[in-house]
């Protein structure tokens, strides 16, 4: 058996769904990042633990939550509240665990987008390690999100998971990505100023996690970033073969680019470069890099 940790911040929309599909374990413990609204309460209605401690960044919270919230098991599985545990998945990672030869496991996300899966738009099959053995795997941060770095080998599974990417609206959906913005734009600027793309890794990665990150790295460089991503994903991946919420998806990936080059902009005319290591008060930040 293995334990699944939630992550939570104002989820009172997902919260009851994905406890309800990770009651397959025994060991279920909700880390809230201090929700406003009636996420914790909703969760207290289960059979689950429920731990809060503020956010400072993603990377920091998964640490903290790895290193100070025990669990029953040494496995581990993370879920976001938009995501959902499956029976087979659930399955295939209790096979999983019975092997020494990994540390941990990617899985790919099924990204569920105006009452479909649009498979082709997102990259499909885009993987992110969820489940692994907790005192293997710890996490730094990387732009707006994370990066797993594994005391070990890393494997890969077949079964996915439903990732409902805008389950709380296009409204809510659009304020998250603006903040996620302004934290891609700083990653972005050291990036350029320190990276460079590694084009062996690029063409002969030894996994699609390792291509679509020098992918990343190749396309921070590219003029016209926005107009590149939606050509790249509508035409290239066929993102017009998901339909209307493939060609809605590619826009909106599309405007998030702009965001980010916006804000980039914005960065460079100031005198002070934030660093990358989440040491800058939010409030501080937002005054760089939000526009008037």
């Amino acid at each position: 058996m293995f334990s699944i940790y939630i992550l939570t911040y104002n989820e009172e929309l997902d919260i009851a769904a994905c406890i309800e599909s990770a009651q397959l374990s025994d060991d279920v413990i909700v880390v809230d990042s201090i929700s406003s609204d009636r996420t914790v309460e909703i969760a207290d209605r289960y059979p689950v633990r429920i731990v809060q401690h503020a956010f400072e960044s993603h990377g920091r919270q998964r640490t903290w939550m790895l290193k100070e919230v025990p669990t029953k098991y040494e496995w581990v599985y993370i879920l976001e509240a938009d995501e959902r545990m499956t029976p087979e998945l659930f399955a295939e990672c209790l096979e999983a665990i019975q092997t020494s030869d990994y540390v941990g496991y990617y899985v790919a996300e099924r990204v569920m987008f105006m009452n479909r899966w649009i498979r082709y738009c997102t990259q499909y099959p885009r993987y992110q390690l969820r489940l692994f053995h907790k005192d293997k795997v710890w996490f730094s941060d990387y732009g707006h999100t994370e990066r797993e770095v594994c005391d070990g080998q890393t494997g890969f599974l077949k079964e996915t998971y439903p990732h409902y990417t805008c389950s709380k609206g296009l409204t809510r959906w659009i304020e998250k990505h603006n903040r996620y913005s302004t934290d891609e734009a700083v990653e972005t600027l050291h990036q350029l100023q320190a990276g460079t793309v590694n084009w062996r890794t690029l063409l002969w990665g030894r996994s699609e996690v390792e291509r679509r990150r020098a992918l990343k790295d190749l396309s921070l460089r590219l003029p016209g970033r926005p107009l590149v991503r939606f050509i790249y994903m509508y035409l290239l991946l066929g993102g017009f073969l998901d339909g209307k919420a493939g060609f809605t998806w590619c826009t909106l990936q599309a405007f998030y680019e702009y965001l980010i080059l916006l804000k980039v902009w914005e960065l460079k005319q100031s005198t002070k470069l934030p660093p990358t290591d989440g040491s800058m008060p939010a409030r501080e930040l937002r005054e760089i890099s939000t526009p008037s």
